[in-house]
């Protein structure tokens, strides 16, 4: 495609057209998308952001891709640029450009910018079956009719049930398939049609879905869920495609637990769709052990809450129906007990100021949804995860819906087999506590007949930089404070007939979650280990982002037990080998990101995958990227110690300048405590280069302190902190 077409391009935010200026800091956070200019292949797009970092732009909800910022001053005000690739783009993109607001660390969002762009090289066909209707039962053989929108269509293939792709003939947009319901059986059946043209564009059709013979659809039945996981794509994987990792996962799960897989896209694969074999053994292998397994959804979208939106929908419902055809091409003891839909659109900031229309088109989403359940005839129970508030907030009580004005939870309730409730709290007790907060969901599914309708989930991850506060998370208490808590809601809920059980979020923070932390903290054991890991599946890749951050991927390891994470190890020499004093730090995924990096220098990388009992693979071969060039100074963190001194953790720093070791004074460190404790502190450093900065209140007779900066900025400075000094220190009592 050679220079795309533009049409109606900008959208601003109201009120913000003047650049940022002295006076910003009383503006309201924002990030504007202020210009587009058309290249070759490309869309340079630029704009402004006030009281808010690390821009990123969200290309038509496919893809998030990080903006170059300019931010001289270190005030959190400035400009961006980035360079949209346009190939493979074709008709109407929507751009937002998204930040985060530097005091409450959430989200702020730019209004849409829409291109028109004119690409037909880069033009999939439009395809969708015609006849047999949605829903028809069919017990002769009878014709599949695909249309096709598209002047050069080279194949139109259709398949049923996930089986064998069969040529459908034709011409002129019309193409025709045989369907002879005898070869299948009496089963429901899912209908897929594939088009691709001469440029090779491939698209597939909506899925139609009929009966065949005497086939009945399934009700699905509520089933207990107590000590669900939620288990999320960098273990999933795993999980699916290294069956050792499962042994790790009996250690964690008891047999009657119940699983949300996530099952999106990750690392370039789709375990739904191209490791059909791989995924049926691991569902059959859990059901083995009595185990329910939830494919775990969002809105086919990134970011995931983008899926809510009409703009949306229909890939909100395509990934329900990823789920639903791969039930549908599986044995039965190989298929998911139900869809756990994670979609999360009050995350959007105009979820609040839009109140009905966003929560109505969030309900109308996940309607979509379930309609396809049950036109699929599929026992799958259908279960949002949805937060605590949404039935006291002012943003979700009184929405009209459905012929009835109600809370948000209500409606989802009414329409769900069973909610999640992320009832994010790390005390059970109290009007805040986890028992408060679920008691409304719980009442009303008890008035209204839903039984096991209600999950309760509690988080044990590490949030401190997220803007969440640290009680929402039992990562500072510790497994046997949260044991104590959840024994208080077993009490107030064990004898529903409401309660389905507690949900734990999630699988990896869980598994890192000590009895509590200090000198008497004792972790879950693995399971037996034989030998150490294998290499990366494929050799590494570096690309150079700025001056001071490369990113990295390579493919996966395998282990008789679980891959733990992967050791990225970095030097300027070419020829190193990996030891203690090259490591760079620890990925759990298949990618990194190397940050505070000097300019116009060249690193060499090596990947040592290591295993859940500490045992290391073989080294990578080396791969290298050079920074890019900058007029910004670098600077450090020199020292850091933490003490706990009456009762609170203190953290002392000091920061210099990379290059001459002069302290560096008017530094902003904002950080965050580390394990016992999760405050997190915004300090400046003095006229010699030192910050204090002390914990919240550390009630815990037996713990661990440490801190962990998450920025540090200077005028005319960035923080190169790969080369930061006492990183790890903590202080244990």
């Amino acid at each position: 495609m050679r220079g795309p077409l533009l049409a109606v391009v900008l959208a601003v935010l109201a009120g913000t057209a003047a650049l940022p200026s002295a006076a910003h800091a009383a503006e309201p956070p924002s990030v504007v998308i202020d210009s587009s200019e058309s290249r070759p292949d490309a869309v340079r797009l630029a704009g402004r952001f006030t009281g808010a970092y690390d821009v990123t732009v969200v290309v038509n909800g496919e893809r998030i891709e990080r903006a170059r910022a300019e931010d001289p001053d270190a005030d959190d005000a400035g400009t961006w640029s980035y360079e949209l690739d346009t190939a493979g783009l074709d008709g109407e993109v929507e751009i937002y450009a998204k930040a985060t607001d530097a005091v409450t660390r959430y989200g702020v969002w730019s209004e849409p910018l829409r291109l028109n762009l004119d690409a037909p090289s880069a033009r999939a066909p439009e395809v969708s079956i015609i006849e047999p209707a949605e829903g028809a039962r069919l017990t002769r053989p009878t014709p599949v009719r695909v249309r096709v929108a598209d002047a050069d269509v080279r194949s139109v293939r259709v398949r049923i049930n996930g089986g064998p792709w069969q040529r459908a003939a034709g011409g002129g947009g019309r193409y025709t398939t045989l369907l002879v319901p005898a070869r299948h059986g009496d089963v429901m059946a899912s209908l897929e049609a594939e088009a691709t043209d001469a440029r090779g564009n491939v698209s597939r059709s909506a899925t139609r879905y009929v009966a065949l013979g005497a086939a009945r659809k399934e009700r699905p039945v509520p089933h207990r869920q107590d000590r669900a996981m939620w288990i999320w794509e960098k273990a999933s994987y795993n999980l699916v495609l290294n069956p050792g990792s499962r042994r790790l996962l009996e250690t964690v799960l008891a047999p009657d637990s119940t699983i949300y897989l996530g099952v999106d896209t990750y690392a370039g694969r789709d375990i739904v769709e191209d490791a059909r074999p791989e995924l049926r053994d691991f569902v059959a292998w859990a059901h083995r052990r009595g185990m329910k397994v939830h494919a775990t959804v969002a809105g086919g979208t990134r970011p995931p809450y983008l899926g809510a939106l009409p703009r949306y929908r229909e890939r909100a419902v395509r990934e329900m129906e990823r789920v639903i055809d791969y039930n549908l091409s599986s044995a039965p003891a190989e298929r998911f007990d139900g869809v756990n839909v994670d979609i999360e659109p009050y995350s959007l900031p105009w979820f609040r100021t839009r109140k009905p229309e966003v929560q109505v088109q969030w309900l109308d989403t996940l309607r979509a949804m379930i309609a396809r359940r049950d036109a699929s005839g599929q026992p799958l129970l259908f279960g949002p995860a949805v937060p605590r508030w949404l039935d006291t907030s002012d943003c979700c009580r009184d929405i009209p819906y459905a012929g009835a004005t109600r809370p948000m939870s209500e409606h989802i309730q009414d329409m769900s087999d069973y909610i999640a409730i992320m009832d994010y709290r790390d005390q059970a007790l109290g009007s805040a506590g986890i028992i408060a907060q679920a008691a409304d969901e719980i009442a009303y599914a008890e008035r209204t007949g839903r039984p096991r309708s209600v999950v309760i989930g509690v988080e044990t991850l590490d949030i401190a930089t997220s803007g969440d506060p640290s009680s929402i998370t039992f990562r500072e208490e510790g497994r046997d404070a949260m044991e104590a808590e959840l024994a208080e809601v077993y009490k107030a809920f064990g004898t529903s007939p409401a309660f389905a059980g507690v949900a734990l979020h999630h699988y990896d923070s869980y598994r890192e979650l000590p009895t509590v932390w200090g000198p008497s903290a004792r972790f879950p054991q693995p399971p037996p280990d034989s030998g150490p890991p294998t290499g990366v599946g494929t050799p590494p890749q570096a690309v150079a982002f700025d001056h001071a951050t490369v990113d990295l991927s390579y493919g996966r390891a395998r282990d008789d037990t679980e891959v733990d994470f992967y050791e990225v190890h970095r030097s300027a020499e070419p020829g190193f080998t990996p030891g203690p004093g090259t490591l760079a730090g620890r990925a759990r995924g298949l990618t990194h990101t190397d940050t505070g990096l000097l300019p116009d220098t060249t690193y060499h990388y090596r990947i040592v995958p290591v295993d859940v009992a500490g045992r290391r693979g073989p080294a990578s071969g080396p791969v290298s990227a050079t920074t890019r060039a900058t007029d910004l100074r670098p600077m450090v963190v020199e020292s850091m110690t933490v003490t706990r001194e009456g009762g609170v953790a203190r953290v002392r720093l000091r920061v210099v300048d990379r290059e001459t070791g002069q302290p560096v004074a008017g530094a902003t460190v904002r950080g965050r405590f580390t394990f016992s404790a999760g405050r997190y502190v915004t300090v400046t450093t003095d006229a010699g280069g030192w910050a204090t900065a002390t914990s919240e209140t550390l009630k815990q007779p037996t713990g661990e302190a440490g801190f962990a900066g998450h920025r540090l900025t200077a005028p005319g400075r960035y923080w190169a902190g790969a080369y930061d000094r006492d990183r790890d220190v903590t202080v244990r009592w």
